[in-house]
């Protein structure tokens, strides 16, 4: 499984329209704390880019800062995009009892310094494939956002394409925030969800 595991409870019937309806406005708390903890994060990235070519490792204090980050941003993306009606936490930290769960590892004990060094090349395909599910989320939550408003009920054909780009999208940040070496699989489906904080056996052998 990819060490990065993405879980969006179905939130289907009874979807609340009102706050549908003023999900933009609502969503803007949130928004802006991620905007300001992203800002963060970015110079955490740079600092932990230099810490691994140079000694193959990422200090612990910034792979959990970055990862309170890819949590709070996934889950405030998630709420933005209608894949649930629960306000999220305003923070990082692991939340076992939140409809959306991104599970991350424990850091490696040792990072390859060359897939680190050139991340931003070998990323380019992660980049573009971002896009496309970019594009995939924002259209299915444009029809999401008028069903609930005309229904009041969520489709299974947008709830599992939303999440399935979401996950995608999460993953594909941890990517670029280090966390992870391994490309995302493009598709939810493919590779299961690992429960939170699972690791894959690859990641377990390469920390050994």
């Amino acid at each position: 499984m990819y060490p990065v595991s993405y879980e969006a409870d179905a939130a289907l019937e009874g979807r609340n329209r009102l706050t549908t309806f003023f999900r933009g406005l609502l969503s803007i708390p949130w928004q802006i704390v991620v905007f300001l903890y992203g800002i963060a994060a970015f110079f955490a990235v740079v600092i932990a880019w230099f810490a691994i070519v140079f000694t193959g490792r990422y200090p612990e204090g910034l792979y959990n800062f970055n990862a309170g980050y890819l949590r709070l941003a996934s889950r405030a993306n998630a709420f933005y995009w209608l894949l649930t009606d629960e306000y999220p936490p305003f923070n990082g930290e692991d939340n076992p009892g939140y409809p959306i769960r991104i599970g991350v590892p424990q850091p490696l004990g040792s990072y390859d310094r060359l897939k680190t060094g050139l991340r931003f090349l070998f990323g380019i395909p992660v980049y573009l494939l971002a896009i496309v599910q970019s594009l995939i989320l924002n259209v299915c939550g444009i029809i999401a956002w008028f069903a609930i408003l005309f229904t009041g009920r969520l489709s299974e054909g947008l709830f599992n394409p939303m999440r399935s780009a979401s996950a995608y999208l999460a993953r594909a940040t941890a990517y670029f925030l280090l966390i992870t070496e391994d490309w995302p699989p493009f598709s939810l489906e493919e590779s299961g969800t690992a429960p939170s904080g699972e690791i894959s056996q690859e990641a377990a052998s390469r920390r050994s």
